[in-house]
């Protein structure tokens, strides 16, 4: 931890230099620490990080493969199923043994599915690195499993999206993203249509298929964060990696069509809950160097954040709404820009909707202030900065960047991107995305 704050420090006062060898060699890099990117001949991408950390490690494989990369016509949900046949195993070291072997080091061992990635995380003492990393080259080098455990697991997923149906939030979610894309993959969640779940257990040699495509070493990033001497982890690599084959085939995503109209869906969500509202507009893939991604990302908490007018009024004054929050997506394609919030009553949905319209038009009329403007985006600054004092939470905040961009040097980008961000920016993107031909609304019910 002190370690960290020598870093801040040094980052406020003058920048995090960089050494000739890490990759971040910017003179005002906000990223606090050194770091070093390797490549194997079979192109596995290496992340290390040496950090202060009590002889803490964290490991995280990224598979830059998510539900985004299920692009063949019934067969959703396999990069979500992979989370879970991971933990079957190998030959060499079956799933029982792998779990043995975890408790018995003490390791926190876990897993991940998203839009665009799968990430298996661990967490350990620095003395358990070898073992950690020959049974992970392992199962990523050769997952065994039979046609009945594949039945099995696949059983098990179809329980996960039952029990999912419980909740008022799976629903929208659904509904969204089917009604928001006509052609693109993020037309499905990351569990999948129920159909292709349903049908999964006939499916044993397209899983194999599967596995052969996406779990190569081209498309996967190791991120080794923490108490680690590099040249002596890089070693190790090579000795547990360096056998892996290539072989990753890129999906053929379709790209999806320009939305010319406003689409709306309605719910009717079984259970108890109160009504949810969701405003969509289609955006923009993450791209760190593009002056629009930045100024969206800003315009959501101005408009929408817990600063923001809107949210004092009608969190905090009125009490109309349970929360509210916008969110932009960092995408590797063009997602969406979401509002959402639940409201209290629902006879003011409408009204509700109204106000969020009404603060879109405020922005799209009125250049914010400098000050405001200002304050937000030391707000960004520093809220990541304060999210980097151990390696697990450093890998977890760089395991989406690294997925999406193959490496985090868009960190130091982004900010410089988002420093060059004025009234003008935020003025201009709500008018240009924000509107409602490019909008999705989707309300959620109660059906009690």
């Amino acid at each position: 931890m002190k370690g960290f704050w020598i870093m801040l420090l040094a980052f406020t006062t003058m920048g995090a230099l960089a050494s000739p060898q890490t990759a971040a060699s910017a003179p005002q890099s906000i990223f606090p620490y050194h770091y070093q990117v390797k490549t194997l001949a079979n192109k596995l991408k290496v992340i290390l990080i040496p950090m202060e950390s009590n002889g803490l490690v964290s490991y995280y494989s990224v598979v830059r493969t998510g539900s985004r990369d299920e692009y063949e016509k019934g067969h959703t949900g396999f990069a979500h199923f992979f989370e879970h046949m991971m933990f079957r195993g190998t030959k060499t070291y079956p799933g029982n043994v792998y779990d043995h072997i975890m408790t018995e080091i003490g390791a926190d061992a876990n897993a991940y599915t998203t839009d665009d990635y799968t990430c298996f995380h661990l967490n350990f003492g620095r003395e358990d690195l070898d073992t950690v990393m020959k049974l992970e080259s392992d199962r990523f080098m050769n997952l065994w499993y039979t046609e009945q455990a594949f039945k099995t697991e696949a059983g098990a997923v179809h329980g996960e999206y039952l029990k999912g149906l419980s909740s008022p939030w799976s629903h929208l979610e659904e509904k969204l993203m089917e009604t928001a894309f006509k052609k693109h993959t993020y037309r499905h969640t990351t569990i999948g249509f129920r159909k292709d779940i349903e049908a999964m257990p006939m499916m044993y040699q397209y899983s194999l298929n599967f596995y052969k495509r996406y779990y190569r070493p081209e498309n996967v990033v190791l991120l080794i964060i923490g108490d680690i001497d590099s040249t002596a982890t890089m070693k190790k690599v090579q000795k547990y990696y360096g056998s892996w084959k290539t072989g990753y085939v890129a999906p053929k995503i379709p790209k999806e069509p320009e939305q010319r109209k406003e689409r709306r869906a309605q719910v009717i969500f079984s259970g108890r809950t109160l009504p949810i509202l969701t405003l969509a507009y289609k955006g923009l893939a993450f791209d760190p160097e593009n002056i629009d991604y930045a100024a969206i990302d800003i315009f959501n908490n101005l408009a929408f954040g817990e600063t923001s007018e809107l949210y004092k009024k009608l969190v905090i004054k009125e009490q109309r709404v349970q929360f509210l929050s916008a969110d932009l997506g960092m995408n590797r394609d063009p997602n969406l820009i979401t509002i959402i919030t639940m409201v209290r009553d629902k006879n003011d949905v409408k009204n509700i909707e109204h106000e969020l319209e009404k603060t879109v038009q405020k922005f799209q009329k009125e250049l914010v202030s400098p000050e405001r403007l200002n304050i937000q985006r030391n707000h960004s600054h520093y809220g990541f900065l304060m999210n980097l004092d151990t390696p697990e939470k450093v890998a977890g905040t760089l395991a989406r960047v690294v997925a999406v961009t193959d490496g985090i040097d868009a960190i130091d980008k982004y900010y410089a991107t988002l420093a060059q961000v004025t009234p003008k920016d935020i003025r201009k993107v709500a008018n240009k995305y924000f509107v409602k031909q490019k909008r999705t609304v989707v309300v959620l019910k109660g059906g009690k």
